[in-house]
C-alpha cells in the first residue's frame, strides 16, 4: 500500500480550519461550564429566598395574630404590666429576668465540673502514691 500525499491546498486548508474549529468547540465548552455553574448558583439562590420567604410568612401570620390581641384592651394592660412594669392601684412592681436564672444555672454546672476535675486530680494523685509505695515495699 502506498502513501497518500497531501497536498499544499489541503495542507493551507487543514491549517486554518484545524484552529478555527479547535476555537469553536472551546468557546463552546467554556459557554457550556458558564452557564453550568450560573444555573447552579440560582438554584441555591432560589433555594434560599424560599426558606426566607417562608420564614417571612410566618412572621407575617405571627405579627398578623399579635394585631388582633392588640385590639384587646385586656391585653394591652397585660401586655403593658409584662413588658413596660406598669402596675394598678396598689400593686407592686417585682422584676424576674430569665438571663439572671439562666446565669444561675451556668455557674452550678461550672461548680460541677470543678468539682469533678478536682476528685479526678485527688484519684490520680492518690492512685500514683499508692504505686509509688509499692515499688517502695519491693
Amino acid at each position: 500500500m502506498a502513501k497518500k500525499k497531501i497536498g499544499k491546498k489541503s495542507k493551507r486548508r487543514l491549517a486554518i480550519f484545524a484552529p478555527l474549529s479547535l476555537l469553536i468547540i472551546i468557546s463552546f465548552v467554556f459557554t457550556f461550564i458558564s452557564y453550568t455553574l450560573n444555573i447552579t448558583r440560582l438554584a441555591k439562590e432560589e433555594k434560599e429566598l424560599k426558606e426566607k420567604l417562608a420564614t417571612l410568612e410566618v412572621e407575617e401570620k405571627d405579627l398578623n395574630i399579635e394585631i388582633n390581641k392588640l385590639k384587646d384592651p385586656e391585653y394591652i394592660a397585660k401586655y403593658a404590666r409584662e413588658k413596660y412594669y406598669y402596675s394598678k392601684d396598689g400593686e407592686y412592681v417585682i422584676k424576674y429576668s430569665e438571663k439572671d436564672e439562666e446565669k444561675k444555672d451556668n455557674n452550678e454546672k461550672k461548680d460541677y465540673t470543678n468539682y469533678i476535675i478536682g476528685f479526678g486530680i485527688f484519684a490520680l494523685l492518690t492512685i500514683f502514691i499508692f504505686i509509688l509505695r509499692r515499688k517502695k515495699d519491693k
